[in-house]
């Protein structure tokens, strides 16, 4: 059976959808596969955000992650907005929520862990969620 697929979206693609991507890879890969999108794209990952997961989690976001746009992922069962109220009609799936985070983007080293801790709390619930057969 092929495992479940969970697209992390923003508009940019650059910052929380990309932590999102990184922390999905690397806390909840035995459970689904985790992607990351967004409507617009900017020319590189966040390089705060690279540098804050590279410090809380060793993980090089650099290496394996690019901005990508919604047509750059396959189809997903499950869509999570990051909290910048961006509309996906047409990326269908079985389950959508919005995990409601402001964007660290020209905020301090401690907003960007606040925001990467946010969302490890939200993928191990996410991940519990999955497991159980809850989505």
């Amino acid at each position: 059976m092929d495992k479940c697929k969970v697209a992390f979206i923003c508009v940019h693609n650059s910052c929380r959808s990309q932590m999102a991507e990184a922390l999905g890879k690397h806390l909840a890969s035995d459970v689904f596969e985790s992607y990351s999108a967004g409507t617009e794209t900017k020319p590189q990952i966040n390089q705060d955000a690279v540098r804050i997961i590279q410090q809380l989690y060793g993980i090089d976001m650099e290496q394996t992650q690019y901005p990508k746009l919604l047509s750059d992922i396959p189809p997903v069962d499950v869509a999570v907005t990051m909290g910048c109220n961006v509309q996906c009609p047409c990326l269908p799936c079985r389950h959508r929520e919005d995990w409601g985070l402001d964007d660290p983007t020209g905020k301090t080293d401690e907003v960007f862990i606040e925001t990467a801790r946010a969302i490890e709390r939200k993928m191990k619930e996410l991940r519990s969620l999955i497991y159980d057969g809850l989505i």
